[in-house]
């Protein structure tokens, strides 16, 4: 049986050895640029930014991505993976979706894609596959997907979004 002395000298011993560790363990990678458009990534936070769910698009029933509250979320063709092309009144309709937290955006189901953050023009923005992703104003519930297809330039994310490192197609204005 072990005494009262060398069982507090263990439980001191543990104690501090987690407080090691946790301070520790708290690193940041990535840098910032004065363009602020330098992709970020770093350790997973521990709450879920996004999730997915089962909606119904173009007739079929697909794994979309949403974010935490099940709000479906939509990529903007003429962004990049280091700019946003929806700001201004487009971001107010189309609402980015920002990163707040330390560390990386984490899903709350396996992707087989990567998240990550980019700072750009709306702030700490989420990509995924180098899109930044976007809520929509006249989603009013979890589950719509009222923005799919929007002018040909808007669309449902799903893990299976490609990825990109370079422009797809010419910002137009007007386009939200």
């Amino acid at each position: 049986m072990l005494s009262l002395k060398r069982t507090f000298q263990i439980t001191s011993i543990l104690s501090i050895a987690l407080m090691i560790v946790a301070c520790g363990s708290s690193s940041s990678t990535g840098s910032s640029s004065s363009s602020g458009t330098t992709p970020t990534t770093a350790p997973t936070t521990s709450t879920p930014i996004m999730k997915t769910t089962s909606a119904t698009l173009n007739g079929k029933s697909e794994t979309i991505l949403t974010n935490a509250q099940g709000m479906t979320l939509y990529y903007f063709v003429p962004d990049t993976a280091t700019k946003a092309a929806c700001t201004g009144t487009c971001a107010g309709i189309w609402p980015p979706l920002l990163f707040a937290a330390t560390g990386s955006p984490a899903s709350a189901a396996p992707l087989p894609g990567t998240l990550s953050v980019v700072t750009d023009a709306n702030g700490q923005q989420v990509e995924y596959n180098g899109h930044p992703l976007y809520t929509y104003s006249k989603d009013t519930a979890p589950g719509q997907t009222n923005g799919e297809g929007f002018k040909g330039k808007w669309f449902v994310a799903t893990p299976t979004l490609s990825g990109q490192s370079a422009p797809q197609s010419t910002p137009t204005s007007g386009g939200y």
